[in-house]
């Protein structure tokens, strides 16, 4: 394919800036080149964010930045930079909150008018390229923008003004506060569970998005107050998640929300967190109930990220686009024409009853797959044993998956990020033990020594992205704490203290550079980092959990695993520091009201003494993760004599018992007899 533009991003990394490598926009991308060419032509800075997998980056990119009329304008009036918001979310975050401070909302593809030194005057989301939908044409805008800043100098500075104020209100209220206690906990789980949709699941209305750390939330508050008001809305929405159009039924893995509803119509973009996170959820949910739905919507997810999103090496890809052959969904749709030619007629009908598939289509002409009833319900009413139906449609969803191989794929962004591989390795382990899988902890290791080999730095220090050998952007704070959470759940599934050692390593990395230690909390960015108009927080738990809250809930952890009470009191700092946030925004602290239940409800603590090939060892194993206990603190070793190192402590007074394979169960600073039989590991886990 031959291209008549080719510009500076030619040279980046990111297959988003790559995207845009052959628009006639004069694009740069952020840095001095492009800052030091607006300041010598006194040019405002237009800035533009987005991802790969985001579709109306994709439009706005068709309309507006492939249009020579457009890109003559940007070009005489603007030094044009793009970002790519995965390889840099500390200026995502930063103008992110500007738009949202001065529109009331946010999003993608974000448009930000900046002056030289990067302050912004004005910003928005997307814009069409002629007026329409109440949004002016981009064109018209760029007009205005120019005119503004060439003929209004004072009125922009003023602006500014009022905006930095306005970013220094965002951080979190100084003073010290008391330690927020149960009563906020339980407040916080009561109004969110009131906000849920009884009918379809998840939260409000429409579009609806998984929100993983509220469930997480929700099923931790069943599990102190036994109420069936927290554990059924989350079991509705797990199960309606999983028969609706969000769920690729053939290929496995969560799409990224729903537009309507009931959990039909997705956006068809494939993200890496939301199917790392999401299995956990399904896993609390098996433990909770066993129910087989669970356990299989995991395994199917994971096989999707093993299937489609690892690269060779071991490492995990960032996002799957919406689109193939510039139509959104096209990939992931059929008619009814094409299932009964590929699956016969016999079996083609049965499918199209079951996945409500038909001949005008359920969706513009085509049909999304989704069950309108549970598996079993479906087959009483065909008259059918539930085991029979699901062996027909297991035979007849890999004949679609097979012949849907052959289409056009979505683009995959193959950029791999520390952070997001480390939400991907923690739920892998998780897995790996729940399910009883080995394979799921061989990836899991098999990612870390990705990250070690490619994403390491001498001095424990993190990269945030590689991409083709490059990797030139450094940790950010979700990078640190996504890991560090990574190896202790990799450290628990395996017992190997090489996991927890360099957890340790890392964290006094993280705590060294992104540590707030006049207000407490931690910044986004690293104090080595590139300075911005501010230093930005990871505060909130929106799509992904905050840095803020995965580094909290660490830091308990690691106060349970060494003993050092510096990391418990670290933690309270930044509890007393959000105390009123979580009180009056429950929504966006789902996650820190989980490392809030970690620290008031305290772990459950397993130190199991076996050799590695004992199969008692893991007969006990099964049984401790088929209870749902969101607080464990798991040792395995074989040395039974009291050894220094981290886990000392754990082990003094603790040896097998009449030389067998012991399991030790303390919870509040009481332990229990030692154990030597799964049965009777099951017995005290039930009791305490």
């Amino acid at each position: 394919m031959s291209h008549k533009y080719t510009n500076r991003l030619i040279h980046e990394s990111s297959p988003y800036l790559l995207q845009h490598a052959h628009n006639p926009v004069d694009w740069y991308s952020w840095g001095e080149e492009a800052f030091q060419k607006a300041r010598e032509e006194d040019k405002p800075i237009l800035l533009s964010i987005g991802y790969s997998a985001c579709h109306w980056c994709h439009v706005m990119e068709h309309e507006s930045f492939e249009s020579e009329e457009i890109a003559e304008i940007m070009n005489h009036h603007f030094v044009n930079i793009k970002v790519d918001r995965e390889e840099r979310p500390d200026l995502d975050h930063v103008y992110q909150t500007v738009v949202q401070l001065l529109t009331g909302h946010g999003g993608w593809p974000l448009t930000a008018f900046l002056t030289p030194d990067q302050k912004p005057f004005f910003g928005g989301t997307y814009f069409p390229p002629q007026d329409r939908h109440g949004l002016p044409g981009f064109p018209r805008l760029l007009l205005t923008m120019a005119k503004t800043y060439r003929e209004q100098k004072a009125e922009i500075s003023t602006n500014i003004i009022r905006i930095m104020a306005a970013l220094d209100q965002t951080d979190p209220p100084r003073g010290n506060r008391d330690l927020p206690d149960a009563t906020l906990l339980a407040g916080a789980s009561q109004t969110l569970q009131e906000q849920m949709d009884l009918q379809w699941g998840g939260f409000g209305r429409q579009p609806k998005f998984p929100n993983c750390t509220i469930l997480d939330l929700l099923l931790r508050q069943y599990q102190r107050s036994r109420k069936r008001e927290f554990l059924d809305p989350v079991l509705l929405t797990l199960r309606k998640m999983a028969q609706g159009g969000i769920y690729d039924h053939l290929g496995g893995g969560f799409h990224r929300y729903s537009v309507d509803n009931r959990w039909f119509a997705p956006h068809f973009e494939k993200m890496l967190y939301d199917n790392a996170l999401l299995p956990r959820i399904y896993l609390a949910a098996y433990q909770i109930t066993g129910e087989p739905l669970f356990a299989q919507v995991v395994r199917e997810t994971l096989d999707y990220l093993h299937l489609e999103m690892r690269d060779p090496a071991g490492g995990f890809y960032s996002t799957q686009d919406a689109d193939s052959e510039g139509e959104e969904g096209k990939f992931y749709l059929w008619s009814q024409e094409e299932i009964l030619k590929i699956l016969g007629s016999q079996s083609g009908e049965l499918f199209c009853r079951v996945y409500n598939v038909t001949k005008p289509g359920n969706f513009e002409e085509r049909n999304i797959l989704n069950l309108s009833r549970p598996m079993a319900e479906t087959a009483a009413v065909l008259g059918m044993e539930p085991a029979e139906l699901e062996g027909i449609l297991k035979q007849s969803r890999e004949k679609l998956r097979v012949e849907r191989e052959k289409r056009v794929k979505p683009f995959r962004d193959e950029k791999i990020q520390t952070a997001w591989n480390g939400l991907a390795i923690s739920t892998l382990a998780m897995a790996s033990q729940v399910l009883d899988d080995e394979r799921y902890l061989k990836a899991a290791r098999q990612a870390l020594d990705f990250i070690e080999s490619h994403l390491e730095i001498p001095g424990n220090q993190l990269l945030h992205t590689y991409k083709e050998n490059q990797t030139k952007i450094k940790g950010f704070l979700e990078d640190y704490a996504y890991l560090i959470e990574a190896l202790l759940e990799t450290y628990q599934a395996c017992g190997e203290q090489s996991y927890l050692d360099k957890a340790l390593r890392l964290h006094r990395t993280m705590l060294d550079q992104f540590w707030d230690s006049e207000l407490g909390g931690f910044f986004l960015t690293a104090s080595t980092q590139e300075p911005l108009i501010v230093r930005p927080r990871d505060s909130y738990d929106q799509s992904v959990p905050s840095g803020t809250s995965v580094a909290t809930r660490s830091l308990l952890r690691l106060h349970h695993f060494t003993g050092e009470e510096r990391h418990r009191e670290t933690a309270e700092k930044v509890f007393r520091l959000f105390r009123e946030s979580m009180a009056q925004n429950p929504f966006g602290f789902g996650n820190l009201l989980c490392a809030l239940d970690d620290y008031l409800e305290g772990p459950t603590e397993v130190t199991i003494l076996a050799d590695p090939s004992d199969p008692t060892r893991r007969e006990m194993i099964r049984v401790l993760y088929s209870v749902y206990l969101p607080n464990l603190i798991l040792h395995q070793t074989s040395d039974g004599g009291v050894i220094g190192g981290t886990i000392g402590k754990y082990l003094n007074g603790k040896g097998k018992h009449n030389d067998k394979t012991t399991a030790y169960v303390c919870r509040h600073f009481s332990c229990s007899q030692p154990v030597t039989s799964a049965a009777d590991l099951k017995e005290v886990l039930t009791q305490s």
